[in-house]
């Protein structure tokens, strides 16, 4: 589905908005690359989502990776996402506090490393390096190192 316009809160709130709300939904930053489907697949698989209404992915500077809501709905989505400072190093907690005080019991997944700047890049290529962003990166990594 297009995003709508706004910022990434706005955009966030909407994509959940558009979920179906008898199923959970899961939101990934397209920018952690070193994400494997066995991260999620445990945590979300059916015998394990008893009792959970959320999971959240923490990233390491302070954010969150991934969002997920076991019965999104628009109402909740605009209450957990929009005003939600984006991109600060207090990010996650500010989310996770949110989820806290709607009453949900969160999942917590593995804390991962998102890519924000050239070093970010080169520690997620080396969590997976037989993956296409590790081969892409060490085309790009050798450039930027040249260029420093």
């Amino acid at each position: 589905m297009p995003q709508v316009a706004g910022g990434l809160d706005v955009r966030l709130a909407a994509a959940f908005a558009e979920a179906a709300p008898a199923a959970p939904a899961l939101l990934v930053g397209m920018d952690t690359p070193q994400l494997a489907a066995r991260t999620v697949a445990e945590p979300l698989a059916p015998a394990r989502r008893t009792g959970v209404d959320a999971w959240l992915g923490p990233a390491a500077d302070g954010g969150f990776w991934a969002l997920g809501l076991a019965r999104p709905t628009p109402a909740l989505a605009r209450r957990l996402l929009l005003g939600l400072p984006m991109s600060t190093d207090r990010t996650g907690a500010v989310l996770a506090a949110r989820l806290a005080d709607a009453g949900l019991a969160v999942e917590r997944l593995p804390q991962l490393r998102d890519v924000d700047e050239v070093a970010d890049a080169a520690e997620a290529a080396a969590l997976a390096p037989h993956g296409r962003f590790a081969a892409c990166w060490r085309t790009v990594g050798s450039r930027v190192g040249a260029a420093r």
